[in-house]
């Protein structure tokens, strides 16, 4: 009986007997404890009994590590009671042999990146699987690669080449390649190694689809092809802005404007609801609950014409500057055509940067994206904390409006529901707003001609983004579009108001109706009562005078 450790994850049980043989594949940690196994748990066969089965349990119990039962293949004859032969074999991983400039790395047989990424693997584990580059980076950098490729066969590739790098680009694009860029955001600042795993699987996709062998570079190679006339040190960057200018079109913009459209519709509803209004959190004049609405409103808009604003510096792309700007390596007119030929593909209006030194060493246009939404963070902030506490209560708070009830809110007190939504919609601000430290710290660290915090900084603009616009809709969806205004209770608020005696002021004075205000809070009676007892005015004087629908702008 021999028990062989390898190191791979699988591992074969053969039963070998007179009537044929039995294979359990074992995987480690999948739930089965072989054991303490009666039978197969896939199909339910008897494994042999008797001194036999102790045997091959203690044989199991001491190779325990090895793993659970995953599963079987076998033919469907009964397994005798005599005495099996037991082997536990394992299936290696398969690998090729890869080079990069330090020398010979295994990569995954089944992967299509190549050394580079390999070694980047071996030399940045850090944060895991929650801190890989963002699928919009690689995405984007499938739309360039593609452009570049396009391009570069104008300038005499060979057609088959490029159309094959087209081809994988496409895929890169399409998210179908995504288990094949496994790198994570702490690498080189330049994103160099990113890049080079994007040349490495488009390179290796191309080759497969050309009939060639994965690792061969030959005929496609992830430098001279896949990479011609560029440079991480533009790519990235490239990728970095049509990234970016996707996810603020294609999530943020969507959502803030659907969340502007749902406020509006709420502010025209609550048009002729009179409600008190409040600074320092305290009592003050009369507004309606439509005007105070109609604030959120414009603080929505005003951030997407902010969002807007920025775009026109994200749509120009550093592709063509090559390592320091110059444009070393490329042709004339590469440039121009790359950026034109991404427009193209996404639909954005993307161009050539003007000034390629500027687009290498320095990142102000996120910076300057991530600045207008940290103003938009500001704003939602300021938005769902208002709607949480006109919404507190429901007995014992302000209660003016009533927030839609979406879950239970505690796992101890029965009945009670929270105001979640604005919490999320809080927590996202707060998040938002650190993200932009982190991209403001960046973005002033270019050095010379090249500015390093390149994937720190897109990961954040890209998860503020995708913030932003995400909490805009479910905050719109299962909030905003089902608040009710409490009118009976605004009505009574604003009646037991000291502030509607600022409307004497013009009558009596200031210091008269101040008189008013501090006695009746003081002997708690109505305004009405306590200017009465002075003798400031009559009672007909007082409800011609004082009437908050009369106090909602000027006269």
């Amino acid at each position: 009986m021999k028990v062989e450790r390898r190191t791979a994850c699988v591992v074969s049980l053969i039963f070998h007997n007179s009537k044929g043989k039995h294979k359990m594949c074992l995987n480690k940690g999948t739930g089965f404890d072989v054991s303490e196994a009666r039978s197969c748990p896939s199909c339910g066969i008897a494994l042999a009994r008797g001194a036999a089965s102790r045997k091959i349990r203690r044989v199991l119990r001491a190779a325990r590590e090895v793993g659970r039962c995953f599963g079987c293949t076998r033919d469907r004859s009964v397994i005798s009671a005599r005495p099996p032969k037991l082997f536990i074999t394992s299936t290696q991983e398969s690998f090729r042999i890869e080079y990069d400039t330090f020398g010979e790395l295994k990569v995954p047989s089944d992967k299509y990146y190549g050394a580079q990424t390999v070694r980047s693997t071996m030399n940045f584990k850090i944060g895991g699987v929650s801190e890989r580059m963002p699928v919009q980076v690689i995405r984007a950098f499938g739309i360039l690669k593609r452009a570049a490729a396009e391009v570069n066969q104008d300038y005499g590739l060979d057609p088959k080449i490029a159309n094959a790098i087209v081809k994988a680009a496409d895929e890169v694009a399409a998210g179908k390649l995504n288990d094949h860029f496994p790198l994570v955001v702490w690498q080189t600042g330049s994103g160099t190694q990113t890049n080079m795993n994007v040349n490495e699987v488009i390179s290796n996709r191309a080759i497969e689809i050309l009939g060639g062998k994965l690792g061969s570079k030959i005929p496609v190679h992830p430098n001279d092809h896949v990479n011609k006339s560029q440079s991480s040190n533009d790519t990235f960057p490239t990728a970095m802005h049509i990234a970016a200018a996707q996810e603020v079109n294609e999530v943020l913009l969507p959502g803030l404007k659907k969340l502007q459209n749902a406020l509006e519709a709420k502010s025209k509803e609550f048009s002729q609801i009179i409600k008190i209004g409040r600074t320092h959190t305290q009592d003050a004049v009369p507004l309606t609950l439509g005007q105070e609405f109609s604030g959120y409103v414009q603080q929505i808009k005003y951030g997407v014409a902010r969002i807007e604003s920025t775009m026109p510096r994200v749509y120009q792309l550093a592709a063509g500057g090559t390592a320091v700007g110059t444009g070393l390596n490329t042709r004339i007119g590469f440039a121009e055509k790359v950026a034109a030929k991404v427009a193209e593909l996404t639909g954005l209006p993307f161009v050539t940067a003007p000034n390629k030194f500027e687009a290498l060493a320095a990142h102000d246009a996120l910076v300057e994206l991530s600045g207008a939404m940290n103003t938009v963070a500001c704003s939602l902030m300021k938005i769902a904390n208002d709607i949480r506490f006109l919404g507190s209560g429901p007995r014992s708070g302000l209660g003016e409006l009533i927030l839609p009830e979406n879950e239970p809110g505690s796992s101890i007190m029965p009945g009670k529901v929270n105001p979640t939504q604005c919490e999320a919609v809080t927590m996202v601000a707060a998040q938002v707003m650190g993200n932009h430290v982190a991209v403001t710290v960046g973005g002033s660290n270019g050095h010379f001609e090249l500015n390093v915090f390149k994937p720190m900084m897109i990961k954040n603009v890209l998860n503020s983004a995708r913030l932003l616009g995400d909490v805009c809709v479910s905050f719109t969806d299962n909030c905003v579009v089902g608040i009710q205004a409490n009118t009976d209770r605004i009505n009574k608020l604003m009646s037991e108001s000291l502030m509607l005696v600022t409307a004497l002021n013009p009558h009596i004075g200031y210091d008269k109706a101040a008189k008013i205000a501090k006695t009746a809070h003081k002997e708690g009676t109505t305004l009405k009562e306590a200017a009465i007892k002075l003798g400031f005015l009559t009672s007909d004087q007082f409800d011609q005078w004082v009437k908050p629908k009369d106090m909602l702008g000027p006269q």
